[in-house]
């Protein structure tokens, strides 16, 4: 991670900020729960549109690279049709599964190992705070 500029370590570590905080909240008041999908949507849509961006830097990307642009989004807004807790366990499946499609493009070459650092760290707190949040509403 310290190969990654300092602005990109502290607005990705403040993004934990929100999916804590909202997850401490539907432990004492429910209504924090679709705030909380509302945000886990949103990162995951924004992770698709990371990799949309990786796949418009290279000339050649292959259909695979743009897939995985988009099918954050869909899932995302798949999760904000659900009953609440099941959304939050869709996002954070989501989450999980785009880190790990993420490490697998590591080891080819396709994301920087930097960027694959943060993003571990970052994709952990998210699937945390949302599973800590499933859970309070449960």
């Amino acid at each position: 991670m310290r190969d990654l500029p300092v602005p990109a370590r502290i607005f990705g570590l403040a993004g934990l900020l929100p999916f804590l905080a909202l997850a401490i909240g539907c432990w004492f008041r429910p209504a924090f729960g679709f705030p909380l999908s509302a945000y886990g949507a949103t990162i995951l849509a924004f992770l698709g549109a990371v990799h949309w961006g990786f796949a418009l830097s290279d000339g050649r990307a292959p259909w695979g690279r743009f897939g995985l642009g988009v099918v954050p989004a869909l899932v995302a807004w798949v999760a904000l049709l659900l009953p609440l807790v099941a959304g939050l366990l869709v996002l954070a499946a989501g989450i999980a599964s785009t880190a790990l499609v993420e490490r697998l493009a590591a080891r080819r070459g396709l994301v920087p190992s930097p960027y694959l650092a943060l993003r571990l760290v970052l994709s952990g707190g998210a699937v945390f705070g949302l599973l800590l949040g499933a859970i309070a509403l449960a």
